[in-house]
């Protein structure tokens, strides 16, 4: 794998009917990795304005940093009590149980199919 120069450019895919999908994807070249952590500010109008050049106002941004980690990569990284915590902070089940739902679920549309 290359470097950390690399950086990636999330894009958003739209189908010929002008239908989008609402899930983001990243290009990753074959000789690069998807990174850990992914930096995006959150950018806001804070209902202010500044004159440009010309003048003309023009809204003033607040911006704020976020970050945003690769499950996969701290789960490999993790105990499974510490995943399971960082999975709890962001609102989801602790992974055993997330499997076994999503194995019910699986199990049930198995059986809807061969019906």
């Amino acid at each position: 794998m290359k470097s950390n120069n690399w950086i990636p450019e999330i894009m958003y895919e739209e189908g010929d009917d002008g239908m989008s999908s609402n899930i983001p994807f990243i290009m990753v070249p074959s000789d690069e990795k998807m990174p850990g952590m992914i930096f995006i500010f959150e950018s806001r109008e804070t209902g202010e304005y500044e004159p440009n050049e010309d003048g003309d106002p023009v809204p003033i941004l607040e911006m704020d940093l976020h970050q945003y980690a690769d499950m996969l990569t701290l789960k490999n990284g993790l105990d499974e009590e510490t995943y399971d915590r960082v999975r709890e902070c962001l609102g989801l089940d602790p992974l055993r149980k997330a499997a076994a739902a999503g194995k019910k679920i699986t199990e049930k549309i198995r059986k809807n199919l061969n019906s």
